[in-house]
């Protein structure tokens, strides 16, 4: 059981620092039902998460298989001050509405994968704040200006000449302060966080905690596009919150390579399940988009039922399968003729009217079923179907 418990942590793992010590809880939880803490960090910087931000909720939700119990931290202290990792400029603080809107979106969230009952929901202003002036002046004497540096996103900020502010310094000693006031066990985040992870158990070891967390970290998990990481500013993403069809619709969309990094990281069936999956694929036996299907059926089903699951690909078969246009669409009107590419954001179903024109030019724009290639076209009086790539449909009446 240990050995099964073992490698459905290291699933999907791109780094596991101080192993050993996961051995040792494991083995505790096993031997003697001693429970052990499994810390990830959420700064609510946005009301919605991403399937990207649910690789970690997988991870978490594994771990509490297995014995742990998870402290969700939610930083609404360190939200004020903006994670620096991977940024090229000094991040926007976000209002205290704001946070407290996010912080309540997260938590709704994430309990779609985490075991409530095995979940601590913890708040860093609670000791981040307690610390006072003389207490961050002591955590910030931890650290060297030449050590900070030493991070990437730091260094090229640096050479750049591009301002870094006193205040992102402090970050990732302030997420390594969490470790201490938690006395976590293990903490898991994303491969851009090594130097705040590894800081939670530096600072362990100075505060005399009398333990020193591991360090497990997961990948970044790519887009739709299979390049770029999952992002909703490059519009590759799969939102926590999307609609049914749309969810299933996107992951089908992905590649059948991209299949299987999803199903390692997303999936919560088991590595013994996945393999024999991809064996089918590979002798023929099993079509790939059965086997995508399938994750698509699950990944909407864990987010909205799996009524809405089965829904979803009824939907989606009828429309691609049989090239019908979707029962239930959005309708809009407005008054006089109007330019296709502002009709198509009106409508919601384009982002801008740059991208509109992008589209209508690579022919993923139709109306009426007809694709159009003329970005001057003007609309006049009647009613139009439009429709963006495979998923995107809105109704048009023009008065």
């Amino acid at each position: 059981m240990l050995e099964i418990a073992l490698n459905e942590i290291r699933r999907g793992c791109a780094e596991i620092i101080d192993e050993e010590r996961i051995i040792k809880l494991l083995k505790a939880y096993y031997d003697e039902a001693k429970t052990y803490t499994v810390k990830a960090g959420f700064d609510p910087t946005a009301p919605d998460l991403h399937l990207g931000h649910t690789v970690l909720l997988q991870k978490l939700a594994t771990f509490q298989k297995y014995g742990a119990t998870v402290q969700f931290l939610i930083g609404d202290f360190t939200a004020a001050i903006g994670d620096p990792t991977g940024k090229s400029a000094t991040r926007k603080v976000l209002s205290n509405e704001d946070i407290a809107k996010n912080i309540s979106s997260y938590t709704t969230q994430a309990f779609k994968i985490l075991d409530e009952s095995k979940t601590e929901i913890v708040y860093n202003k609670e000791w981040l704040e307690a610390l006072g002036a003389l207490g961050m002046l002591q955590l910030t004497s931890n650290l060297t200006v030449a050590r900070m540096l030493e991070r990437d996103d730091f260094s090229k900020r640096y050479a750049s000449q591009t301002p870094i502010a006193v205040s992102e310094f402090i970050y990732p000693l302030l997420q390594g302060y969490d470790s201490v006031h938690l006395k976590s066990d293990i903490e898991i985040g994303g491969t851009d966080q090594k130097f705040n992870l590894l800081m939670g158990r530096q600072l362990q070891k100075v505060y005399e905690v009398k333990k020193q967390q591991a360090v497990l970290m997961m990948p970044i998990l790519e887009g739709l596009d299979g390049v770029q990481k999952m992002s909703k500013s490059l519009a590759n993403y799969i939102g926590v919150t999307d609609e049914p069809n749309d969810m299933f619709g996107k992951v089908l969309s992905i590649s059948d390579d991209l299949m299987w990094r999803y199903f390692e990281l997303l999936s919560t069936r088991t590595l013994e399940d996945i393999a024999s999956l991809k064996a089918g694929v590979e002798d023929g036996s099993l079509h790939p988009k059965k086997v995508k299907e399938d994750l698509a059926l699950e990944i909407t089903a864990r987010f909205h039922s799996q009524e809405d699951a089965s829904s979803a690909k009824a939907e989606f078969e009828k429309i691609h399968s049989k090239s019908q246009i979707p029962t239930d669409i959005q309708e809009f009107s407005c008054e006089g003729e109007i330019w296709i590419a502002k009709a198509l954001v009106d409508c919601n179903i384009e982002p801008s009217t740059s991208q509109a024109r992008r589209d209508i030019k690579q022919g993923a724009v139709k109306i009426n079923q007809e694709k159009i290639s003329d970005i001057q076209l003007q609309l006049t009086g009647g009613e139009y179907i439009l429709q963006v790539g495979k998923r995107k449909f809105a109704k048009l009446k023009v008065n």
